[in-house]
Formats: structure tokens, sequence, C-alpha cells
């Protein structure tokens, strides 16, 4: 259901390509596991239908259709493209897009056995996106900030989900990267919410990158972060290497952020577990070990 509590079915999807892109609605479509603030449908081989759930706005969905064919012709994976827009109407009164398919399976039911290769490939495509933004593009005051401004968002994971065991260690990494010096470098480009459910792998290594609705501005240690929250423990200190930019500044605030996220997959396990709105079971052991890894600092 979307938060207005309307079924989002095949016919629903088919209905709705047939009175917007008639010439789509006779590919097959079959529904894609997971998604939360969208919903995603493939549509033949090589599309996917991206409707809107609950987010409440279509802001993101919109900042997708402007700024990643922009993007995409410069980065070295794959990522999605809009090639169609969706509008509102009567029986959907949201925003739904017809993107590119990356195929691949969500890390969050996969694995990384390529470690150097995935390294060496996520700083690869990080390189590419930290580029200086134009002056229109969006901004944020959470994602792309520095961690010092996201106490808050820290604090009510801690408090949720961190074992009595670790919490001194958890909270001096955080404390670390809030202490740490603020970017100095132009404002550049930040996926923002690199996870396991928003990177694809193939063939034991990272094959592309989805879900650009966090897309803003800002720090580039919101992704760096993503050298402990995706790749295989040992892989950090190469991935680093092969990036290239980062100073010891960024990577104790790339740290802290990654502290962050790692307790915010806890909280999303835990909601599954207890059956809460938003919850993935599959999160959970995908949180704990990125925890590990942020704490061993490899």
């Amino acid at each position: 259901m979307t938060d207005t509590e309307i079924e989002i079915t095949e016919d629903l999807v088919r209905d709705l390509l047939q009175e917007q892109h008639p010439d789509l609605a006779g590919l097959a479509i079959r529904e894609v596991a997971g998604g939360w603030g969208n919903q995603m449908w493939r549509l033949g081989d090589d599309l996917a239908v991206r409707m809107q759930r609950m987010d409440p706005t279509p802001e993101l969905q919109l900042k997708e259709r402007r700024w990643l064919p922009v993007l995409a012709p410069r980065l070295p994976l794959p990522v999605p493209v809009p090639v169609r827009f969706g509008e509102p109407c009567e029986r959907f009164p949201k925003h739904w897009t017809v993107m590119t398919w990356v195929p691949g399976q969500p890390l969050d039911h996969g694995s990384i056995s390529r470690g150097h290769h995935a390294a060496d490939t996520l700083a690869g495509f990080l390189r590419a996106l930290h580029v200086e933004a134009p002056a229109e593009a969006p901004t944020s005051g959470h994602f792309g900030a520095h961690p010092r401004n996201c106490t808050d968002g820290f604090e009510d994971f801690f408090r949720a989900v961190v074992p009595e065991h670790i919490a001194a260690d958890v909270r001096a990494v955080w404390d670390d990267a809030v202490t740490a010096d603020a970017w100095e470098g132009p404002p550049v480009w930040v996926h923002g919410d690199l996870h396991p459910a928003n990177v694809v792998v193939s063939d034991g290594t990272l094959s592309g990158i989805v879900d650009f609705g966090a897309l803003v501005t800002g720090d580039p240690a919101w992704d760096l972060a993503a050298a402990w929250v995706l790749l295989p423990a040992g892989m950090a200190s190469r991935f680093f290497d092969v990036y290239g930019h980062a100073d010891e500044a960024a990577i104790r605030r790339a740290r802290g952020l990654a502290a962050m996220k790692s307790l915010f997959l806890m909280l999303m396990g835990d909601n599954g577990d207890r059956g809460l709105p938003g919850g993935k079971p599959h999160w959970g052991p995908a949180g704990r070990a990125a925890l590990g890894r942020v704490l061993q600092g490899v």
C-alpha cells in the first residue's frame, strides 16, 4: 500500500502505461521485492517502473529525473537513467518514472567475494561522482552535512540498538568524527545513501549503483563511509589508497558516518523482526557486520 492506501498492482502499472506510454504497455511486468519510498516493477528486459509509494512528496523522483541523465554518462558503473515520465492521475495521484534497469543482485541479498576488485571499483566510481556540482544542484541540511549536524540522528540510533559491551567504542568513533575538521573544498556531488540495498553486485563484485533519491551536494565523506558499510573487512585502506583524495579529517568523518549508517541498518533490521512498518530483517546482519568493520578500523 502507499501512504494514501492505493494498492500498487501489476494491473495498475499496466493501465498507467497504457494511458501515458502505450508503446510500453505490452512489455512483461514483474514486481521487484524490496523498496521503501518507491516500489519497483521490471518492465521487459531493460526497463523498470519506479512508483512513488511512501515518499510524501515527488521531490526525490523529480531530482532523479533532472540530474541522473546529466551524471550517468561520466560514471563508470551503470546507474538507472529516466527514459519516460509518468504523471499523477485520478487512479494514481503520484509520480512514477520509467528507468533503465541496472542488472545484478542487491548487495543486501548478495555478497562480495572479490574484495580488491570491489574496492577499486567503488573508489573509481566515487572519484568520478565527486566533482564540483553546479550552483543549482540540490542541497540538504542532513545528507552531505558534517557529522556534528547529524548528532540527533546518531543519538536516536545509538540509544535504540547499540549493545552495551561496545557502546563506548562506538561513541568514541562518533565523537572523533564530530571533532574532525570540516570539508573545505567546493560542494561536490554526493550519492548520500550508499548502503547494501542501494548497490548491486554480480560475479562477486560491485556492478551498479541505484536509488539516487538522496543525491545532494556537500561533504564526500558521506559516500566514503561506504568503505566500511559495503566492502568486506580489510578493504578500507585499499579503497582510500585508490580513491586518493581523502585526507585524515575526511576519513575520520567517513568512519563516524559509517557507524551511524550501520546503526540505522541495525535499527531497520530490528523493525523487521518486530513486524514494524519499513522493517528489513536482512539489514540487521548487514548493519552489525558493518559496525564490526568500523570498530576494527579496516
